[in-house]
């Protein structure tokens, strides 16, 4: 495993020194103390695992660790605290979208550089967290969507791609029942299929769905509804 982290970390490190938004110190800064060596990797991945944000902050300590994140001299440790944070909630949430777990580590990876040069923008008007799942999600549907472009198939074509890319994955290990649950969300229009994710696997409450989605609850409750009714009909005939 440690060898695994080191292939990793080296990865990461020639992915970032190649990344010309960057300047040398913020380079230094990944290399030595952030990114590079915080990431992680999960190796066996059950693809809808119910998984819940565990790590919550009071309003008054999410205000200090924010203002510890926009100044210079504290930034880089809270960065190294934030991606440690929030890095096993965002892998799944991203997984959950991807499919991929190589993907889900590129992704996984411009989120938070994305996090990081962007922090100095964040003005608390939700929490820490939905900003990152918005992030995160924007990250992986922009991911998603370039991928099919690249290989000039529609983007549900390419989540069918996806799909049958399942079974032979090395980080798989569900069962016939996952996979055909995989399927019955592949069907439904990407909207329905985030909230789904969110709402059901990640069990997270619809005023935080609507801060990451930036929609109403009402118009998530009726999302959610006619996915699982989608859904339930695709198992019934499958």
């Amino acid at each position: 495993m440690f060898y695994f982290a080191v292939k990793v970390s080296g990865f990461y490190r020639y992915r970032i020194v190649h990344n010309p938004r960057f300047k040398v110190g913020q380079v230094n800064y990944i290399l030595n103390r952030g990114i590079a060596s915080t990431l992680f990797s999960i190796f066996t991945f059950t693809p809808y695992l119910k998984f819940k944000y565990l790590f919550i902050l009071s309003a008054s300590e999410e205000e200090q660790f924010v203002q510890q994140l926009q100044h210079g001299d504290t930034k880089d440790s809270a960065f190294r605290d934030l991606i440690a944070q929030n890095k096993t909630m965002l892998y799944y949430h991203v997984r959950s979208i991807v499919l991929n777990h190589e993907d889900t580590d590129d992704v996984l990876q411009e989120t938070f550089i994305k996090a990081y040069e962007n922090i100095a923008s964040f003005k608390g008007q939700s929490k820490l967290s939905s900003w990152l799942y918005r992030i995160a999600t924007n990250q992986a549907l922009d991911f998603l969507k370039h991928k099919s472009r690249v290989q000039k198939v529609t983007l549900d074509e390419y989540n069918q791609q996806l799909i049958e890319q399942i079974e032979a994955d090395p980080f798989f290990n569900g069962d016939a029942a996952t996979l055909l649950l995989h399927k019955a969300i592949a069907t439904l229009p990407e909207k329905q299929q985030l909230v789904f994710k969110m709402r059901y696997f990640q069990e997270l409450d619809y005023n935080s769905i609507a801060a990451i989605l930036d929609t109403s609850v009402g118009a998530l409750k009726a999302s959610y509804h006619h996915a699982t009714k989608k859904i339930e009909l695709f198992l019934s005939e499958h």
